[in-house]
């Protein structure tokens, strides 16, 4: 049997067929075929701020979306956060008990930075201020392409080889790490992966693996479930 892999979700307004802006539970399709495809079962998780369903699943993926709520992080909202703050608490309630119950965690862009802060981390709220450029998000539905470097010997440097490309899609980012361990980086220095040696998988990028199908990331992520599965 195929490890169970949970995937957060939205809740937006969308379309289709007859139905115009209705409230849904979504997520792109990219995140369900990568777990799919790297040999894992995928199960969408709506929000919810009952944790225990992590007891069923054997690995979790933490999705992106919008902005995190600053003050989970002692900040008040600047004027370009945008959160949505029932799908805040529910992951950061999931985040946290995934963390306490050692379930191979997988944060991607939002879901890294919620990882950080469920850490005791910090974010800068919007990177242009910080940075002085837009190459982390340069245009709506457009990726920012960019060479990252990785720590020698961390997870993630053993998962990317020498292919250092990554796409990311954010305008906000990590400022202090909290209990993670930075161990990847953009070329202006700004955190692009976070990880935590000491538990099985506790993995967070701030670019899309998912938009690729990346095996690598996503295959770790189903192997590691596997362990947990048979611990």
């Amino acid at each position: 049997m195929r490890p169970i892999i949970g995937i957060t979700t939205y809740v937006e307004s969308a379309t289709w067929g007859v139905w115009r802006d209705l409230p849904t539970t979504l997520i792109p399709h990219d995140y369900v075929a990568a777990v799919s495809q790297a040999g894992g079962r995928p199960v969408l998780l709506p929000e919810h701020e009952d944790t225990d369903v992590l007891g069923m699943l054997d690995g979790l993926v933490l999705a992106g979306g919008p902005d995190l709520d600053p003050r989970f992080y002692g900040a008040e909202p600047e004027p370009l956060t945008v959160t949505r703050p029932d799908r805040d608490r529910a992951e950061m309630l999931l985040a946290r008990r995934a963390l306490d119950m050692e379930v191979p965690v997988l944060g991607i862009c939002r879901g890294m930075q919620l990882l950080t802060v469920a850490a005791g981390g910090t974010l800068h709220q919007h990177l242009p201020d910080v940075l002085g450029h837009e190459k982390h998000r340069p245009a709506p539905g457009v990726y920012g392409e960019h060479d990252a470097s990785f720590e020698p010997g961390s997870r993630i440097a053993g998962l990317m080889g020498d292919d250092l490309a990554i796409r990311c899609f954010h305008h906000q980012g990590v400022a202090d790490a909290g209990k993670l361990t930075v161990t990847g980086r953009a070329e202006d220095g700004l955190a692009e992966a976070v990880e935590d040696p000491d538990r099985r998988f506790v993995l967070g990028v701030q670019w899309h693996p998912e938009v690729v199908r990346d095996e690598r990331l996503f295959g770790a992520l189903v192997a590691a479930a596997r362990q947990h599965r048979s611990s």
